[in-house]
């Protein structure tokens, strides 16, 4: 058919011409620059395969029947056939023998008796039947944060590096979190780096836990009774997975007949499973890493995460992301933090006023407290205090949808920005027809409950060539940064592609405090 357009998916994925082009929104530039991302569908990771568990006339599972079948095979066979596929996926993978290996040993652990007795290659074999590919961007790359790497050295004066996080979604609308980094000059002229054509997922381990955290979080959950206690109190203050779950067994059997055992067991399970570090290679490209669902409470995406690069008072600095987790009933926030993006260790957030999206750090203590912004409401801009990076207690509401652009609801657009004019705020507001568009507030440094300045009007709204895609008509931001007198503003545009824009500091300090 002639007047027929070809989906997105089918158009070439190179950038586009370099060009920028400039923007004015009232009295405030607004430069759009050339750096353009879109979903690559060729960026692939590999997931374990599972059959359904539907059973046959002669009572054997679907894993059983593949099996048999791969073990009538001949070694002529099994080692042609494995040949063929590792020519065939090599290439896209990091290291396609070790996920063929795991994946075997997870299949062979409840179906394949007698397992040494089998072949190398055919043990390889049965990890690839057991294996598949899953495009992680397929669908789209968006929802920015960006934060200076931390290695600043051999850089030109005023040049900066930064690394950029994404929200990529995949089939079934699964979210994970994935890395690009480049280079701002001093001029503003900003170089992405070119991302590797292979990805990867992180090696898991279960962390050595803290009672006094599982105490409080499970009475935030409402599942502490007697039963709770008897597994915990023969903790040690600090413990490991394995003496977790050897605790859960001995309470099952001795307290299986009450009704509520199993679900308080589980939830401690549950609690212990969503906390847990995730590691890299330290040699390999920051692109490759991708941050893939593991624990319960993600199973169905890590979404938008709002990186800071946090000073402490001693001058040692931690890269912290709060995020939202979804197990495809609820969402839960929850917290990256990381030194070097090679480790990552993930934990829950707790408290009544830890709920809901949007939790934003500040890069620093103010008064010797951690501060945040959040929407804990869905609604409204929150700022929240605590002791405790992982436990928020006490929130006031700051502000409140007033104008046109965004009287459905308000939220940040991450961490906040110091300045000597105050801390900086992105903010975000949902207008008529759903659209989405940028706004930027002004607190003080003191008291960042105080609003000391607002734009009256959007800082920046969809282009005309940003309006459609996945979710049409918004674009939204978890994260910008200063570099030289400018803000760096990444955004995503329509839930598909992510677009880099900057502004000057000095023009959007004079609007806000000029509209105080």
């Amino acid at each position: 058919m002639d007047d027929w357009d070809p989906p997105f998916w089918m158009f070439p994925l190179a950038a586009p011409p370099q060009c920028e082009d400039t923007v004015e929104m009232r009295t405030i530039p607004v430069t759009r620059t050339s750096a353009r991302l879109v979903p690559d569908p060729t960026r692939v990771i590999t997931k374990p395969f599972t059959p359904g568990s539907e059973h046959s006339v002669d009572g054997r599972s679907r894993v059983e029947r593949i099996l048999s079948r791969i073990l009538a095979l001949s070694e002529s066979e099994v080692r042609t056939t494995l040949s063929t596929t590792q020519a065939r996926f090599s290439a896209r993978h990091v290291d396609l023998r070790s996920v063929f290996e795991t994946n075997f040993a997870a299949v062979a652990a409840r179906h394949v008796d007698r397992s040494d007795e089998l072949s190398a290659e055919r043990k390889l074999l049965i990890g690839a039947y057991f294996t598949h590919e899953y495009s992680i961007e397929s669908a789209a790359l968006s929802n920015p944060s960006i934060v200076p790497a931390p290695d600043q050295e051999g850089l030109a004066p005023g040049a900066q590096r930064f690394i950029l996080s994404l929200r990529a979604i995949g089939e079934g609308h699964i979210s994970s979190i994935e890395f690009r980094s480049g280079l701002i000059d001093a001029d503003g002229q900003i170089e992405m780096v070119e991302p590797s054509r292979r990805a990867s997922t992180a090696h898991h381990r279960a962390p050595v836990y803290e009672k006094h955290i599982f105490h409080t979080k499970l009475r935030e959950l409402g599942v502490y009774n007697e039963i709770t206690a008897t597994v915990l109190d023969a903790l040690p203050d600090w413990f490991r997975l394995e003496q977790l779950e050897n605790k859960i067994r001995e309470v099952d059997q001795k307290h299986g007949h009450r009704s509520d055992a199993a679900h308080v067991t589980r939830t401690i399970h549950w609690l212990a499973s969503s906390n847990y570090e995730s590691s890299f290679a330290s040699d390999s490209n920051i692109s490759e890493r991708v941050l893939f669902p593991t624990g319960p409470a993600e199973s169905h995406g890590m979404e938008d995460a709002r990186f800071v690069r946090f000073t402490h008072d001693d001058g040692t600095v931690t890269y912290f992301a709060p995020y939202t987790a979804y197990d495809g009933y609820q969402i839960l926030p929850q917290l990256i933090e990381t030194a070097d993006f090679v480790t990552f260790r993930i934990a829950t957030l707790n408290g009544p006023s830890a709920r809901n999206k949007g939790i934003a750090l500040f890069p620093r203590m103010i008064d010797g407290r951690y501060v945040a912004l959040s929407r804990l409401d869905n609604e409204n801009n929150f700022v929240m205090w605590s002791d405790n990076v992982r436990f928020w207690h006490q929130s006031e509401a700051i502000q409140r949808p007033e104008r046109p652009w965004e009287i459905t609801q308000l939220g940040n657009c991450g961490s906040p920005l110091e300045t000597e004019a105050g801390w900086l705020v992105i903010t975000h507001g949902v207008g008529a027809m759903r659209q989405y568009a940028l706004g930027a507030i002004l607190l003080d440094k003191q008291d960042p409950a105080r609003v000391i300045g607002h734009l009256t009007e959007p800082l920046l709204e969809p282009a005309t060539d940003e309006r459609d895609g996945y979710v049409p008509n918004v674009v939204y931001s978890c994260g910008s940064m200063i570099s030289g007198g400018l803000l760096v503003l990444p955004y995503g545009f329509s839930d598909i592609g992510t677009r880099i824009a900057t502004v000057r500091l000095d023009d959007l300090l004079a609007e806000l405090t000029r509209a105080r």
